[in-house]
């Protein structure tokens, strides 16, 4: 290798935004224009095409008013980004479920299961029942076992 390293420049990508200005050997008159412009100017014209019974009386106003739209969303930016990635945020957002998702599974709550277990209560035996009788506890824990211990030596102080 000879030292002399590639480099490669994508800052134009980034400034410019992508626009249509060339359809195969045909130049777009007033042209590049960007896809927000294209759906202005096709529903536009769809939507003057369509209504022209009702805005014939003002002459050419209403298509004046859609060119200055045309040009007008040229650089149009909703919180930055271009007027199709807003919009297809907003769709994306309104069509998630409203529970959210957990692993890319949508996160749902589990089902209500009914306690299946029973219990049986049964007489104390005999012993533990005579020495709570004689006020001496039984022995379980280590409190249990102190305390015994303790009113035991008590009662044979006295």
């Amino acid at each position: 290798m000879n030292g002399q390293g590639v480099v490669r420049s994508y800052t134009g990508a980034r400034r410019h935004p992508w626009v249509l200005g060339k359809l195969s050997d045909w130049v777009i008159p007033f042209g590049p224009y960007t896809p927000a412009q294209l759906v202005v100017l096709g529903g536009g014209a769809l939507g003057l095409i369509e209504t022209f019974a009702w805005w014939s009386w003002a002459g050419p106003v209403p298509v004046v008013v859609w060119l200055v739209a045309v040009w007008a969303v040229r650089g149009a930016q909703i919180a930055g980004q271009n007027p199709f990635t807003a919009l297809l945020g907003a769709v994306v957002v309104l069509m998630r479920h409203p529970a959210g998702r957990i692993g890319g599974r949508v996160a749902r709550d589990r089902r209500l299961s009914q306690f299946g277990g029973r219990f049986v209560i049964e007489a104390a035996p005999a012993a533990v029942a005579v020495g709570a009788v004689a006020g001496v506890r039984a022995a379980g824990s280590g409190l249990d076992r102190l305390l015994a211990g303790a009113l035991g030596a008590g009662r044979a102080a006295a």
